[in-house]
């Protein structure tokens, strides 16, 4: 059993802050085996979560996710984002800055009730937005064989410093 959760890349996505090795395991099992897909992003698109424009003409509205992939995916990975708001220092920093900036973008003058209603779409489009990093960490981790790494994760340090697992252990 040990070997394959270590060969489903289980035991270094144990080390995520705030993804269970239940939830990582949940993920995979909705996702299939990541090295199969060609980047991070194309996993993304998996689970329909990339972005999606709702144009047309000289009508441009509110881009949304997608939602052209697997749902069960795009639960189990918004189902995961949850503790990680509360306990991965990286996830948290994102879905502050998120929520921050849109509500400084909200009116000074606008109704409680929908005042309210605002900030809890904003909330919601936060942890959604939230789930696509989650894949793409999942992504790096499993295919390049690298451990969870805070810095490379925040984008302060790039991808080439990450240092792979099996070089730690030796």
């Amino acid at each position: 059993m040990v070997a394959v959760l270590a060969e489903l890349g289980l035991s270094r996505l144990g080390d995520i802050p705030g993804l269970t090795a239940t939830g990582a395991a949940a993920i995979l099992a909705e996702a299939g085996d990541p090295r199969r897909d060609d980047s991070s992003s194309s996993l993304v698109k998996h689970a329909g979560l990339s972005p999606s424009d709702n144009a047309s003409g000289a009508f441009y509205g509110q881009a949304r996710i997608s939602r052209r992939g697997r749902p069960g995916l795009r639960l189990t990975v918004w189902r995961a984002v949850w503790p990680m708001l509360q306990f991965n220092p990286v996830m948290a920093a994102k879905y502050q800055a998120m929520t921050q900036t849109a509500a400084g973008q909200a009116g000074a003058g606008s109704q409680p009730a929908t005042a309210d209603a605002a900030a809890r779409a904003r909330r919601a489009k936060a942890r959604v937005a939230c789930a696509g990093p989650l894949l793409r960490w999942i992504y790096s981790m499993v295919v390049h064989d690298t451990c969870w790494d805070a810095a490379v994760a925040s984008g302060a340090a790039s991808s080439q410093q990450a240092t792979r697992c099996q070089a730690e252990a030796a």
